[in-house]
């Protein structure tokens, strides 16, 4: 009997009634215990969600109320208990190198496969034991249990439990959903990409619940040791944390929804009045986009704005370059541009500048009729440059050398650091200035030069695709040093774009005996084109003009340089000098604008026209030629009545003009230049360059998305890169800060298509673009954008709020791009992804891009 069985106290039978009696009573109280004991032992787990949610309350609770700012810089930030171990470190870093990137991907296939199977194996047995040693009655498998098995096996049970279980359970949940930065490939995702797409990124709140309810649960289990040993562990990965993303206690300028625009305004005129962007949540068609590759008459060279045949057919004229200029589709394409068929990694800079893969830019016609002005030449399987062009057959530098002596005030470097080149052919003459510490931005458009562009973004200098045509140029004005034009086919004395092929000897003849000049301006609308680059050149900068009429004596040569002469007399230019070089057997003639307004109000008839002063001079975007100049600046008060300091000084300081105004994030706007200038300075040294994984030396291209004051750009002035900076249009215009400072840029709207060729750019730099933008623009056409202009191998970096961070990633992973490092904390984000040479095998017809 089972009385029997548990009345052996001592190994003796009772010889009493009254002994057994109090043996039985004592037995009972021992079960009852027993009973208790049990029956505490098996609530707990059965309720355990009630108490994990209980726990989880009060972790956020405390949290909410200790959680004031965003990003701190400060160490010590991380809660005891979170440096215990078993907690999630929200600071701490894990990123794929170039050369560990292969290997991470077959390293996290396997994982994924290890950490399912192991967590089913610890459910399944933990499940099991449960059963097994308890069958609701405290009795064991067969009720024949004495009270110690019985005991033994409740408390090995539960101590399985919650030490396999649990902690096997709290450390996928940690690796999963944790904030931590995680490393890993689009390919080692695969396994689990539908447990990991719901959770993968976490916002605060929920990841330090996460990291203080595994410290609670573990706590008893750590020994000080551990805990000294972690806490150590803490401080360094939250000064990592800090080096990632600094906080807005020293900057204020970490996250977009600290920026206004104060006295700043915007180059889209629906965005005057700005509005506060309501985050959105992405749509699971825009995370589950089926890519297809595009399929266009331009093939690998597919540029969506510039490539619209259906509106250019219909264009009533092209005399003026109409067909050369920006022409959108209405719905931008979110399809993937090709690869040319042999397309290698680009060559590093400088050997870029003399030479690139031919199959890289598959174009021989520049070669054929511009090769013996040493243009380009193609030399097996490189196109090979001489440093050549129209005007300096023996080199680029002899012809910078040329024009500094010609004008020794020009002096590159120092008082000239930022130059337009119009019609720049392969912008070899913007290349060789890098040897002078000067920037040019070189442009020119998609036209019969075929691939000019292109060639020059390949050999790592910068250019964009552009034309003087109906449309001012996308710069704010009085920002360029220097204005350059050698022989770049630009009828500077007419109106329009016409190319000098289309402007006869018999067409020049007529408009040259008009000899009244009002009526001859009028008639040709004023030299618009010239008027355009007195626009945009600086108030006693300077324009060289290298062609044909500055030094041949052909009657066309003749006729245009009287018209010529004429137009910029009337326009109060200065001709400094007529130079010629012998060694190249060109001639060039450099004018200089006028830094005051006296010779404006000195002039007899008021040809060209002044401008009215409702016409801004700054706004640039989509906006007509008009036939008029705008007054020089003339209080100190005001951008551009002073030259910048000399380079490289001015890019430190800032410009003396914005102490009349309101800074971007709120505060005066030189205190603001300043912050942010400190601020990139701290995330570049400490993260970019040390924590991404990225090898810098074998970065050329850079763009800044979304700059403000070019803080990202100055702080990247000691590597051997050159930034574009792009100012949104809905976005405050401070593009002129950044040429103040000796910088370049250009404005730009998202939502369509940018001006340079497909896979132009090494690192594109998106700081809280895509969240700022995606309740007017698909984000899915802003990354099919991204990938069309990144490079293979080239890197994204964006810093966004948590959530749109997560469907960057998303869409990320879908294009086979490699995630080289992910973070979250405080509700913000940072990513950083590499795109590979994968290409999807469907094909999309676009039939605005079909000629």
């Amino acid at each position: 009997m089972a009385m029997a069985k548990y009345s052996r106290v001592d190994g003796r039978k009772s010889s009493s009634y009254c002994s057994t009696a109090v043996i039985v009573v004592f037995v009972a109280f021992c079960l009852v215990g027993i009973w208790m004991f049990m029956s505490s032992s098996v609530v707990p787990l059965e309720n355990s969600d009630l108490s994990s949610q209980e726990t989880r309350n009060e972790a956020k609770q405390t949290l909410q109320e200790g959680v004031s700012k965003q990003f701190d810089d400060t160490s010590g930030d991380i809660s005891e208990d979170a440096t215990k171990e078993g907690g999630t470190m929200p600071g701490k870093v894990s990123l794929n190198t170039d050369e560990e990137s292969r290997k991470s991907v077959e390293e996290n296939q396997e994982g994924n496969h290890g950490n399912d199977s192991s967590d089913e194996k610890t459910d399944s047995e933990n499940g099991q034991k449960t059963v097994d040693g308890d069958d609701g009655s405290g009795n064991g498998k067969d009720g024949e249990m004495d009270s110690r098995e019985g005991e033994s096996n409740l408390e090995s049970g539960q101590a399985e439990n919650e030490g396999g279980e649990m902690n096997n359970n709290v450390q996928a949940e940690s690796e999963e959903n944790s904030g931590e930065i995680r490393s890993e490939s689009a390919e080692g995702g695969k396994n689990n990409d539908e447990e990991v797409s719901e959770d993968k990124i976490k916002h605060v709140d929920k990841e330090d619940i996460s990291t203080v309810e595994n410290n609670e649960k573990n706590q008893d289990e750590n020994s000080e040791p551990s805990a000294v040993e972690n806490s150590a562990e803490s401080e360094e990965n939250n000064q990592t944390s800090n080096e990632i993303l600094p906080t807005a206690a020293q900057s204020e300028i970490l996250t977009e929804s600290t920026t206004q625009n104060g006295a700043w305004s915007t180059q889209a005129e629906e965005s005057q009045n700005e509005k506060k962007w309501q985050q959105g949540s992405i749509s699971n068609e825009e995370n589950d986009h089926q890519w297809k590759v595009c399929k266009s008459t331009a093939g690998p060279d597919y540029i969506p704005c510039l490539d619209n045949w259906q509106v250019i057919r219909k264009l009533p004229s092209t005399k003026h370059y109409e067909h050369r200029e920006r022409h959108c589709p209405s719905e931008p394409p979110t399809c993937l541009v090709p690869l040319p068929e042999g397309y290698k990694r680009s060559i590093k800079w400088p050997k870029s500048r003399d030479k690139i893969w031919y199959y890289n830019v598959p174009h021989t016609k520049l070669a054929e009729v511009k090769g013996h002005q040493n243009w380009v030449k193609v030399t097996g399987e490189y196109l090979t440059f001489p440093g050549g062009g129209t005007q300096f057959k023996n080199g680029a530098l002899h012809y910078i050398d040329f024009l500094q002596q010609s004008v020794p005030d020009i002096a590159w470097g120092k008082r000239s650091r930022v130059i337009l080149d119009v019609g720049c052919g392969v912008a070899s003459f913007g290349g060789y200035l890098f040897e002078r510490d000067v920037l040019a931005m070189s442009f020119a458009p998609k036209d019969e030069h075929e691939a000019q562009v292109q060639f020059a973004l390949e050999r790592g200098i910068p250019a964009i695709l552009n034309v003087m045509g109906t449309k001012r140029l996308p710069f704010p004005s009085s920002v360029f040093d220097v204005v350059h034009c050698a022989r770049c086919r630009v009828p500077w004395h007419v109106e329009g774009a016409i190319s000098f092929s289309y402007f006869s000897v018999f067409s020049y003849v007529l408009l040259y005996y008009f000899s009244d000049m009002e009526t001859h301006l009028r008639h040709v609308s004023g030299g618009k084109l010239l008027l355009e680059l007195n626009r945009v050149l600086r108030p006693g900068g300077y324009f060289i003009w290298s062609a044909t009429p500055v030094y041949q004596k052909l009657p066309e040569d003749v006729g245009i340089w009287q018209e010529m002469s004429r137009l910029t007399k009337s326009m109060c230019w200065d001709l400094v000098t007529v130079k010629k070089d012998r060694l190249n057997a060109v001639g060039a003639a450099i004018y200089q604008k006028p830094a005051s307004n006296d010779c404006y109000n000195k002039r007899s008839k008021n040809v060209p026209p002044l401008c009215e002063e409702s016409d801004d001079p700054n706004a640039a975007w989509n906006v007509s030629l008009q036939a008029c100049m705008h007054k020089v600046p003339e209080d100190s008060t005001e951008r551009g009545s002073l030259w910048p300091a000399q380079w490289p000084e001015r890019l430190e300081q800032p410009p003396s003009w914005l102490n009349s105004q309101i800074g971007v994030y709120g505060k005066a706007a030189q205190e603001d230049f300043t912050a942010d200038y400190n601020h990139w300075k701290t995330v570049i040294s400490e993260s970019y360059l040390k924590g991404m994984g990225i090898d810098w030396s074998s970065v050329r291209n850079v763009m800044d998305m979304k700059a403000v004051y070019g803080g990202f750009a100055a702080a990247l002035k000691d590597l051997k890169v050159w930034v574009m900076n792009v100012v949104p249009i809905d976005a405050a215009d401070t593009l002129p800060v950044i040429y103040e400072r000796g910088l370049f840029g250009i404005h730009h709207d998202w939502c369509e298509s940018f001006n340079t060729y497909p896979r132009t750019y090494d690192v594109l730099h998106a700081d809280h673009l895509f969240s700022s933008i995606q309740n007017r623009c698909k984000l899915v056409a802003v990354i099919a954008e991204v990938d069309r202009i990144l490079r293979p191998e080239g890197k994204l970096i964006v810093r966004d709020k948590a959530e749109t961070i997560s469907a960057v990633e998303s869409m990320a992973k879908s294009l086979q791009w490699e995630i080289r490092m992910i973070y979250s904390k405080d509700g913000e984000g940072l990513l950083c992804v590499r795109k590979k040479f994968w290409r999807p095998t469907v094909e999309e017809l676009i039939k605005s891009a079909i000629v």
